[in-house]
């Protein structure tokens, strides 16, 4: 039964497993995946070593964490803007195997420049380099495993993450948040012939995989301990990537996984044997990461988010994420912005 799923998941879109070498590849290291139209001196960051001190609320002061962010503003006279000015290009963050998010279209429209990274992280990340920079293609895009999207930004390797990140109070405290681009939840994605319905006690004795570092494992962590997640379910599984945990699953390694529910949609529409069981059980929202101290960046880029809600962010949602989060979704309109 495992190996028939795993061959059926290998049909269609470009092949799970293909992405899974691409994914392993990303576990090992940022690959860099510039574009043609990106100059610069080839360094892939502002901000040098170490964590800049910022004003955005810790997480003890933190009780909304989608309303920490600083309020709008068009001046690109700080300090991080023109730094990133001088360099001429964008370094961002972002996920090359997240299906319709950011992924690697296998029909370019130019083959001769490889696969298209495509999705609707990207639109946004290049509607963030055409405000700031006047051309859309001025990005460096580095393909970051779920658990380094931190460490990128506080090292400096790229000056923003944009990639399906949620906003919680405990990041707040190590980077910087844009105001919400997107609202979804967490959930259960598990083969379409399994006993599960849903996060409920039909994850006794189930092996549950998330991703390291994520808000999905520290969710079930949370919940197991305080007894909201039976006892007997196995959470152990973790791995680098999210999209490690489908493979697992496709492998019959574990039995579910947790994650947005989001990206699980993605993951339904690219393999018809898994499927998302019950509903989500969280509200979680994204934003676009940068590092603590960069404020006039924040500013800036919650003033493009400002100007995208109102154009741009709809076209884009019903491009890439309506074919697969359906009518009645709750994420199927841009979250209000609100400013601490």
């Amino acid at each position: 039964m495992t190996a028939r799923r795993l061959r059926a998941s290998l049909k269609g879109w470009g092949g799970v497993g293909a992405m899974a070498v691409a994914c392993a590849l990303a576990v090992v290291f940022a690959l860099l995946l510039p574009l043609s139209s990106a100059h610069g001196d080839g360094s892939t960051g502002i901000g040098g070593q170490g964590v800049a001190q910022g004003t955005q609320a810790k997480a003890a002061d933190c009780t909304d964490p989608q309303n920490q962010s600083l309020s709008p503003s068009s001046d690109e006279s700080g300090d991080t803007i023109t730094a990133i000015k001088k360099r001429g290009y964008l370094s961002v963050g972002v996920d090359q195997n997240s299906y319709r998010w950011g992924y690697r279209n296998p029909n370019p429209k130019d083959p001769k420049k490889g696969s298209d990274l495509e999705g609707f992280d990207i639109d946004l990340v290049h509607e963030i380099a055409n405000q700031i920079l006047g051309n859309p293609d001025r990005v460096r895009f580095h393909a970051i495993p779920t658990n380094q999207r931190i460490p990128a930004i506080q090292s400096g390797q790229v000056d923003m993450v944009v990639r399906t990140m949620t906003i919680t109070c405990e990041r707040l405290g190590l980077v910087a948040f844009s105001a919400p681009y997107f609202v979804t939840g967490q959930q259960v994605l598990a083969p379409t012939t399994s006993g599960i319905t849903g996060y409920n006690k039909s994850l006794a004795k189930k092996r549950i995989c998330s991703a390291e570092g994520s808000t999905a494992h520290d969710k079930l962590d949370a919940d197991q301990k305080a007894g909201e997640l039976v006892s007997s379910a196995d959470i152990s599984t973790t791995v680098p990537n999210q999209l490690d945990c489908l493979v697992r699953l496709q492998l019959g390694e574990v039995d579910a996984v947790v994650t947005d529910g989001a990206l699980a949609a993605s993951q339904a529409a690219q393999d018809p044997t898994v499927a998302l069981k019950g509903k989500t059980f969280t509200t979680e929202y994204y934003g676009v990461a940068m590092k603590l101290g960069s404020n006039d960046l924040v500013r800036r880029v919650n003033q493009v988010l400002a100007d995208y809600r109102k154009s741009g962010w709809q076209t884009s949602y019903d491009k890439w994420l309506a074919p697969t989060l359906g009518a009645d979704s709750p994420s199927q309109n841009p979250p209000a912005a609100q400013y601490k």
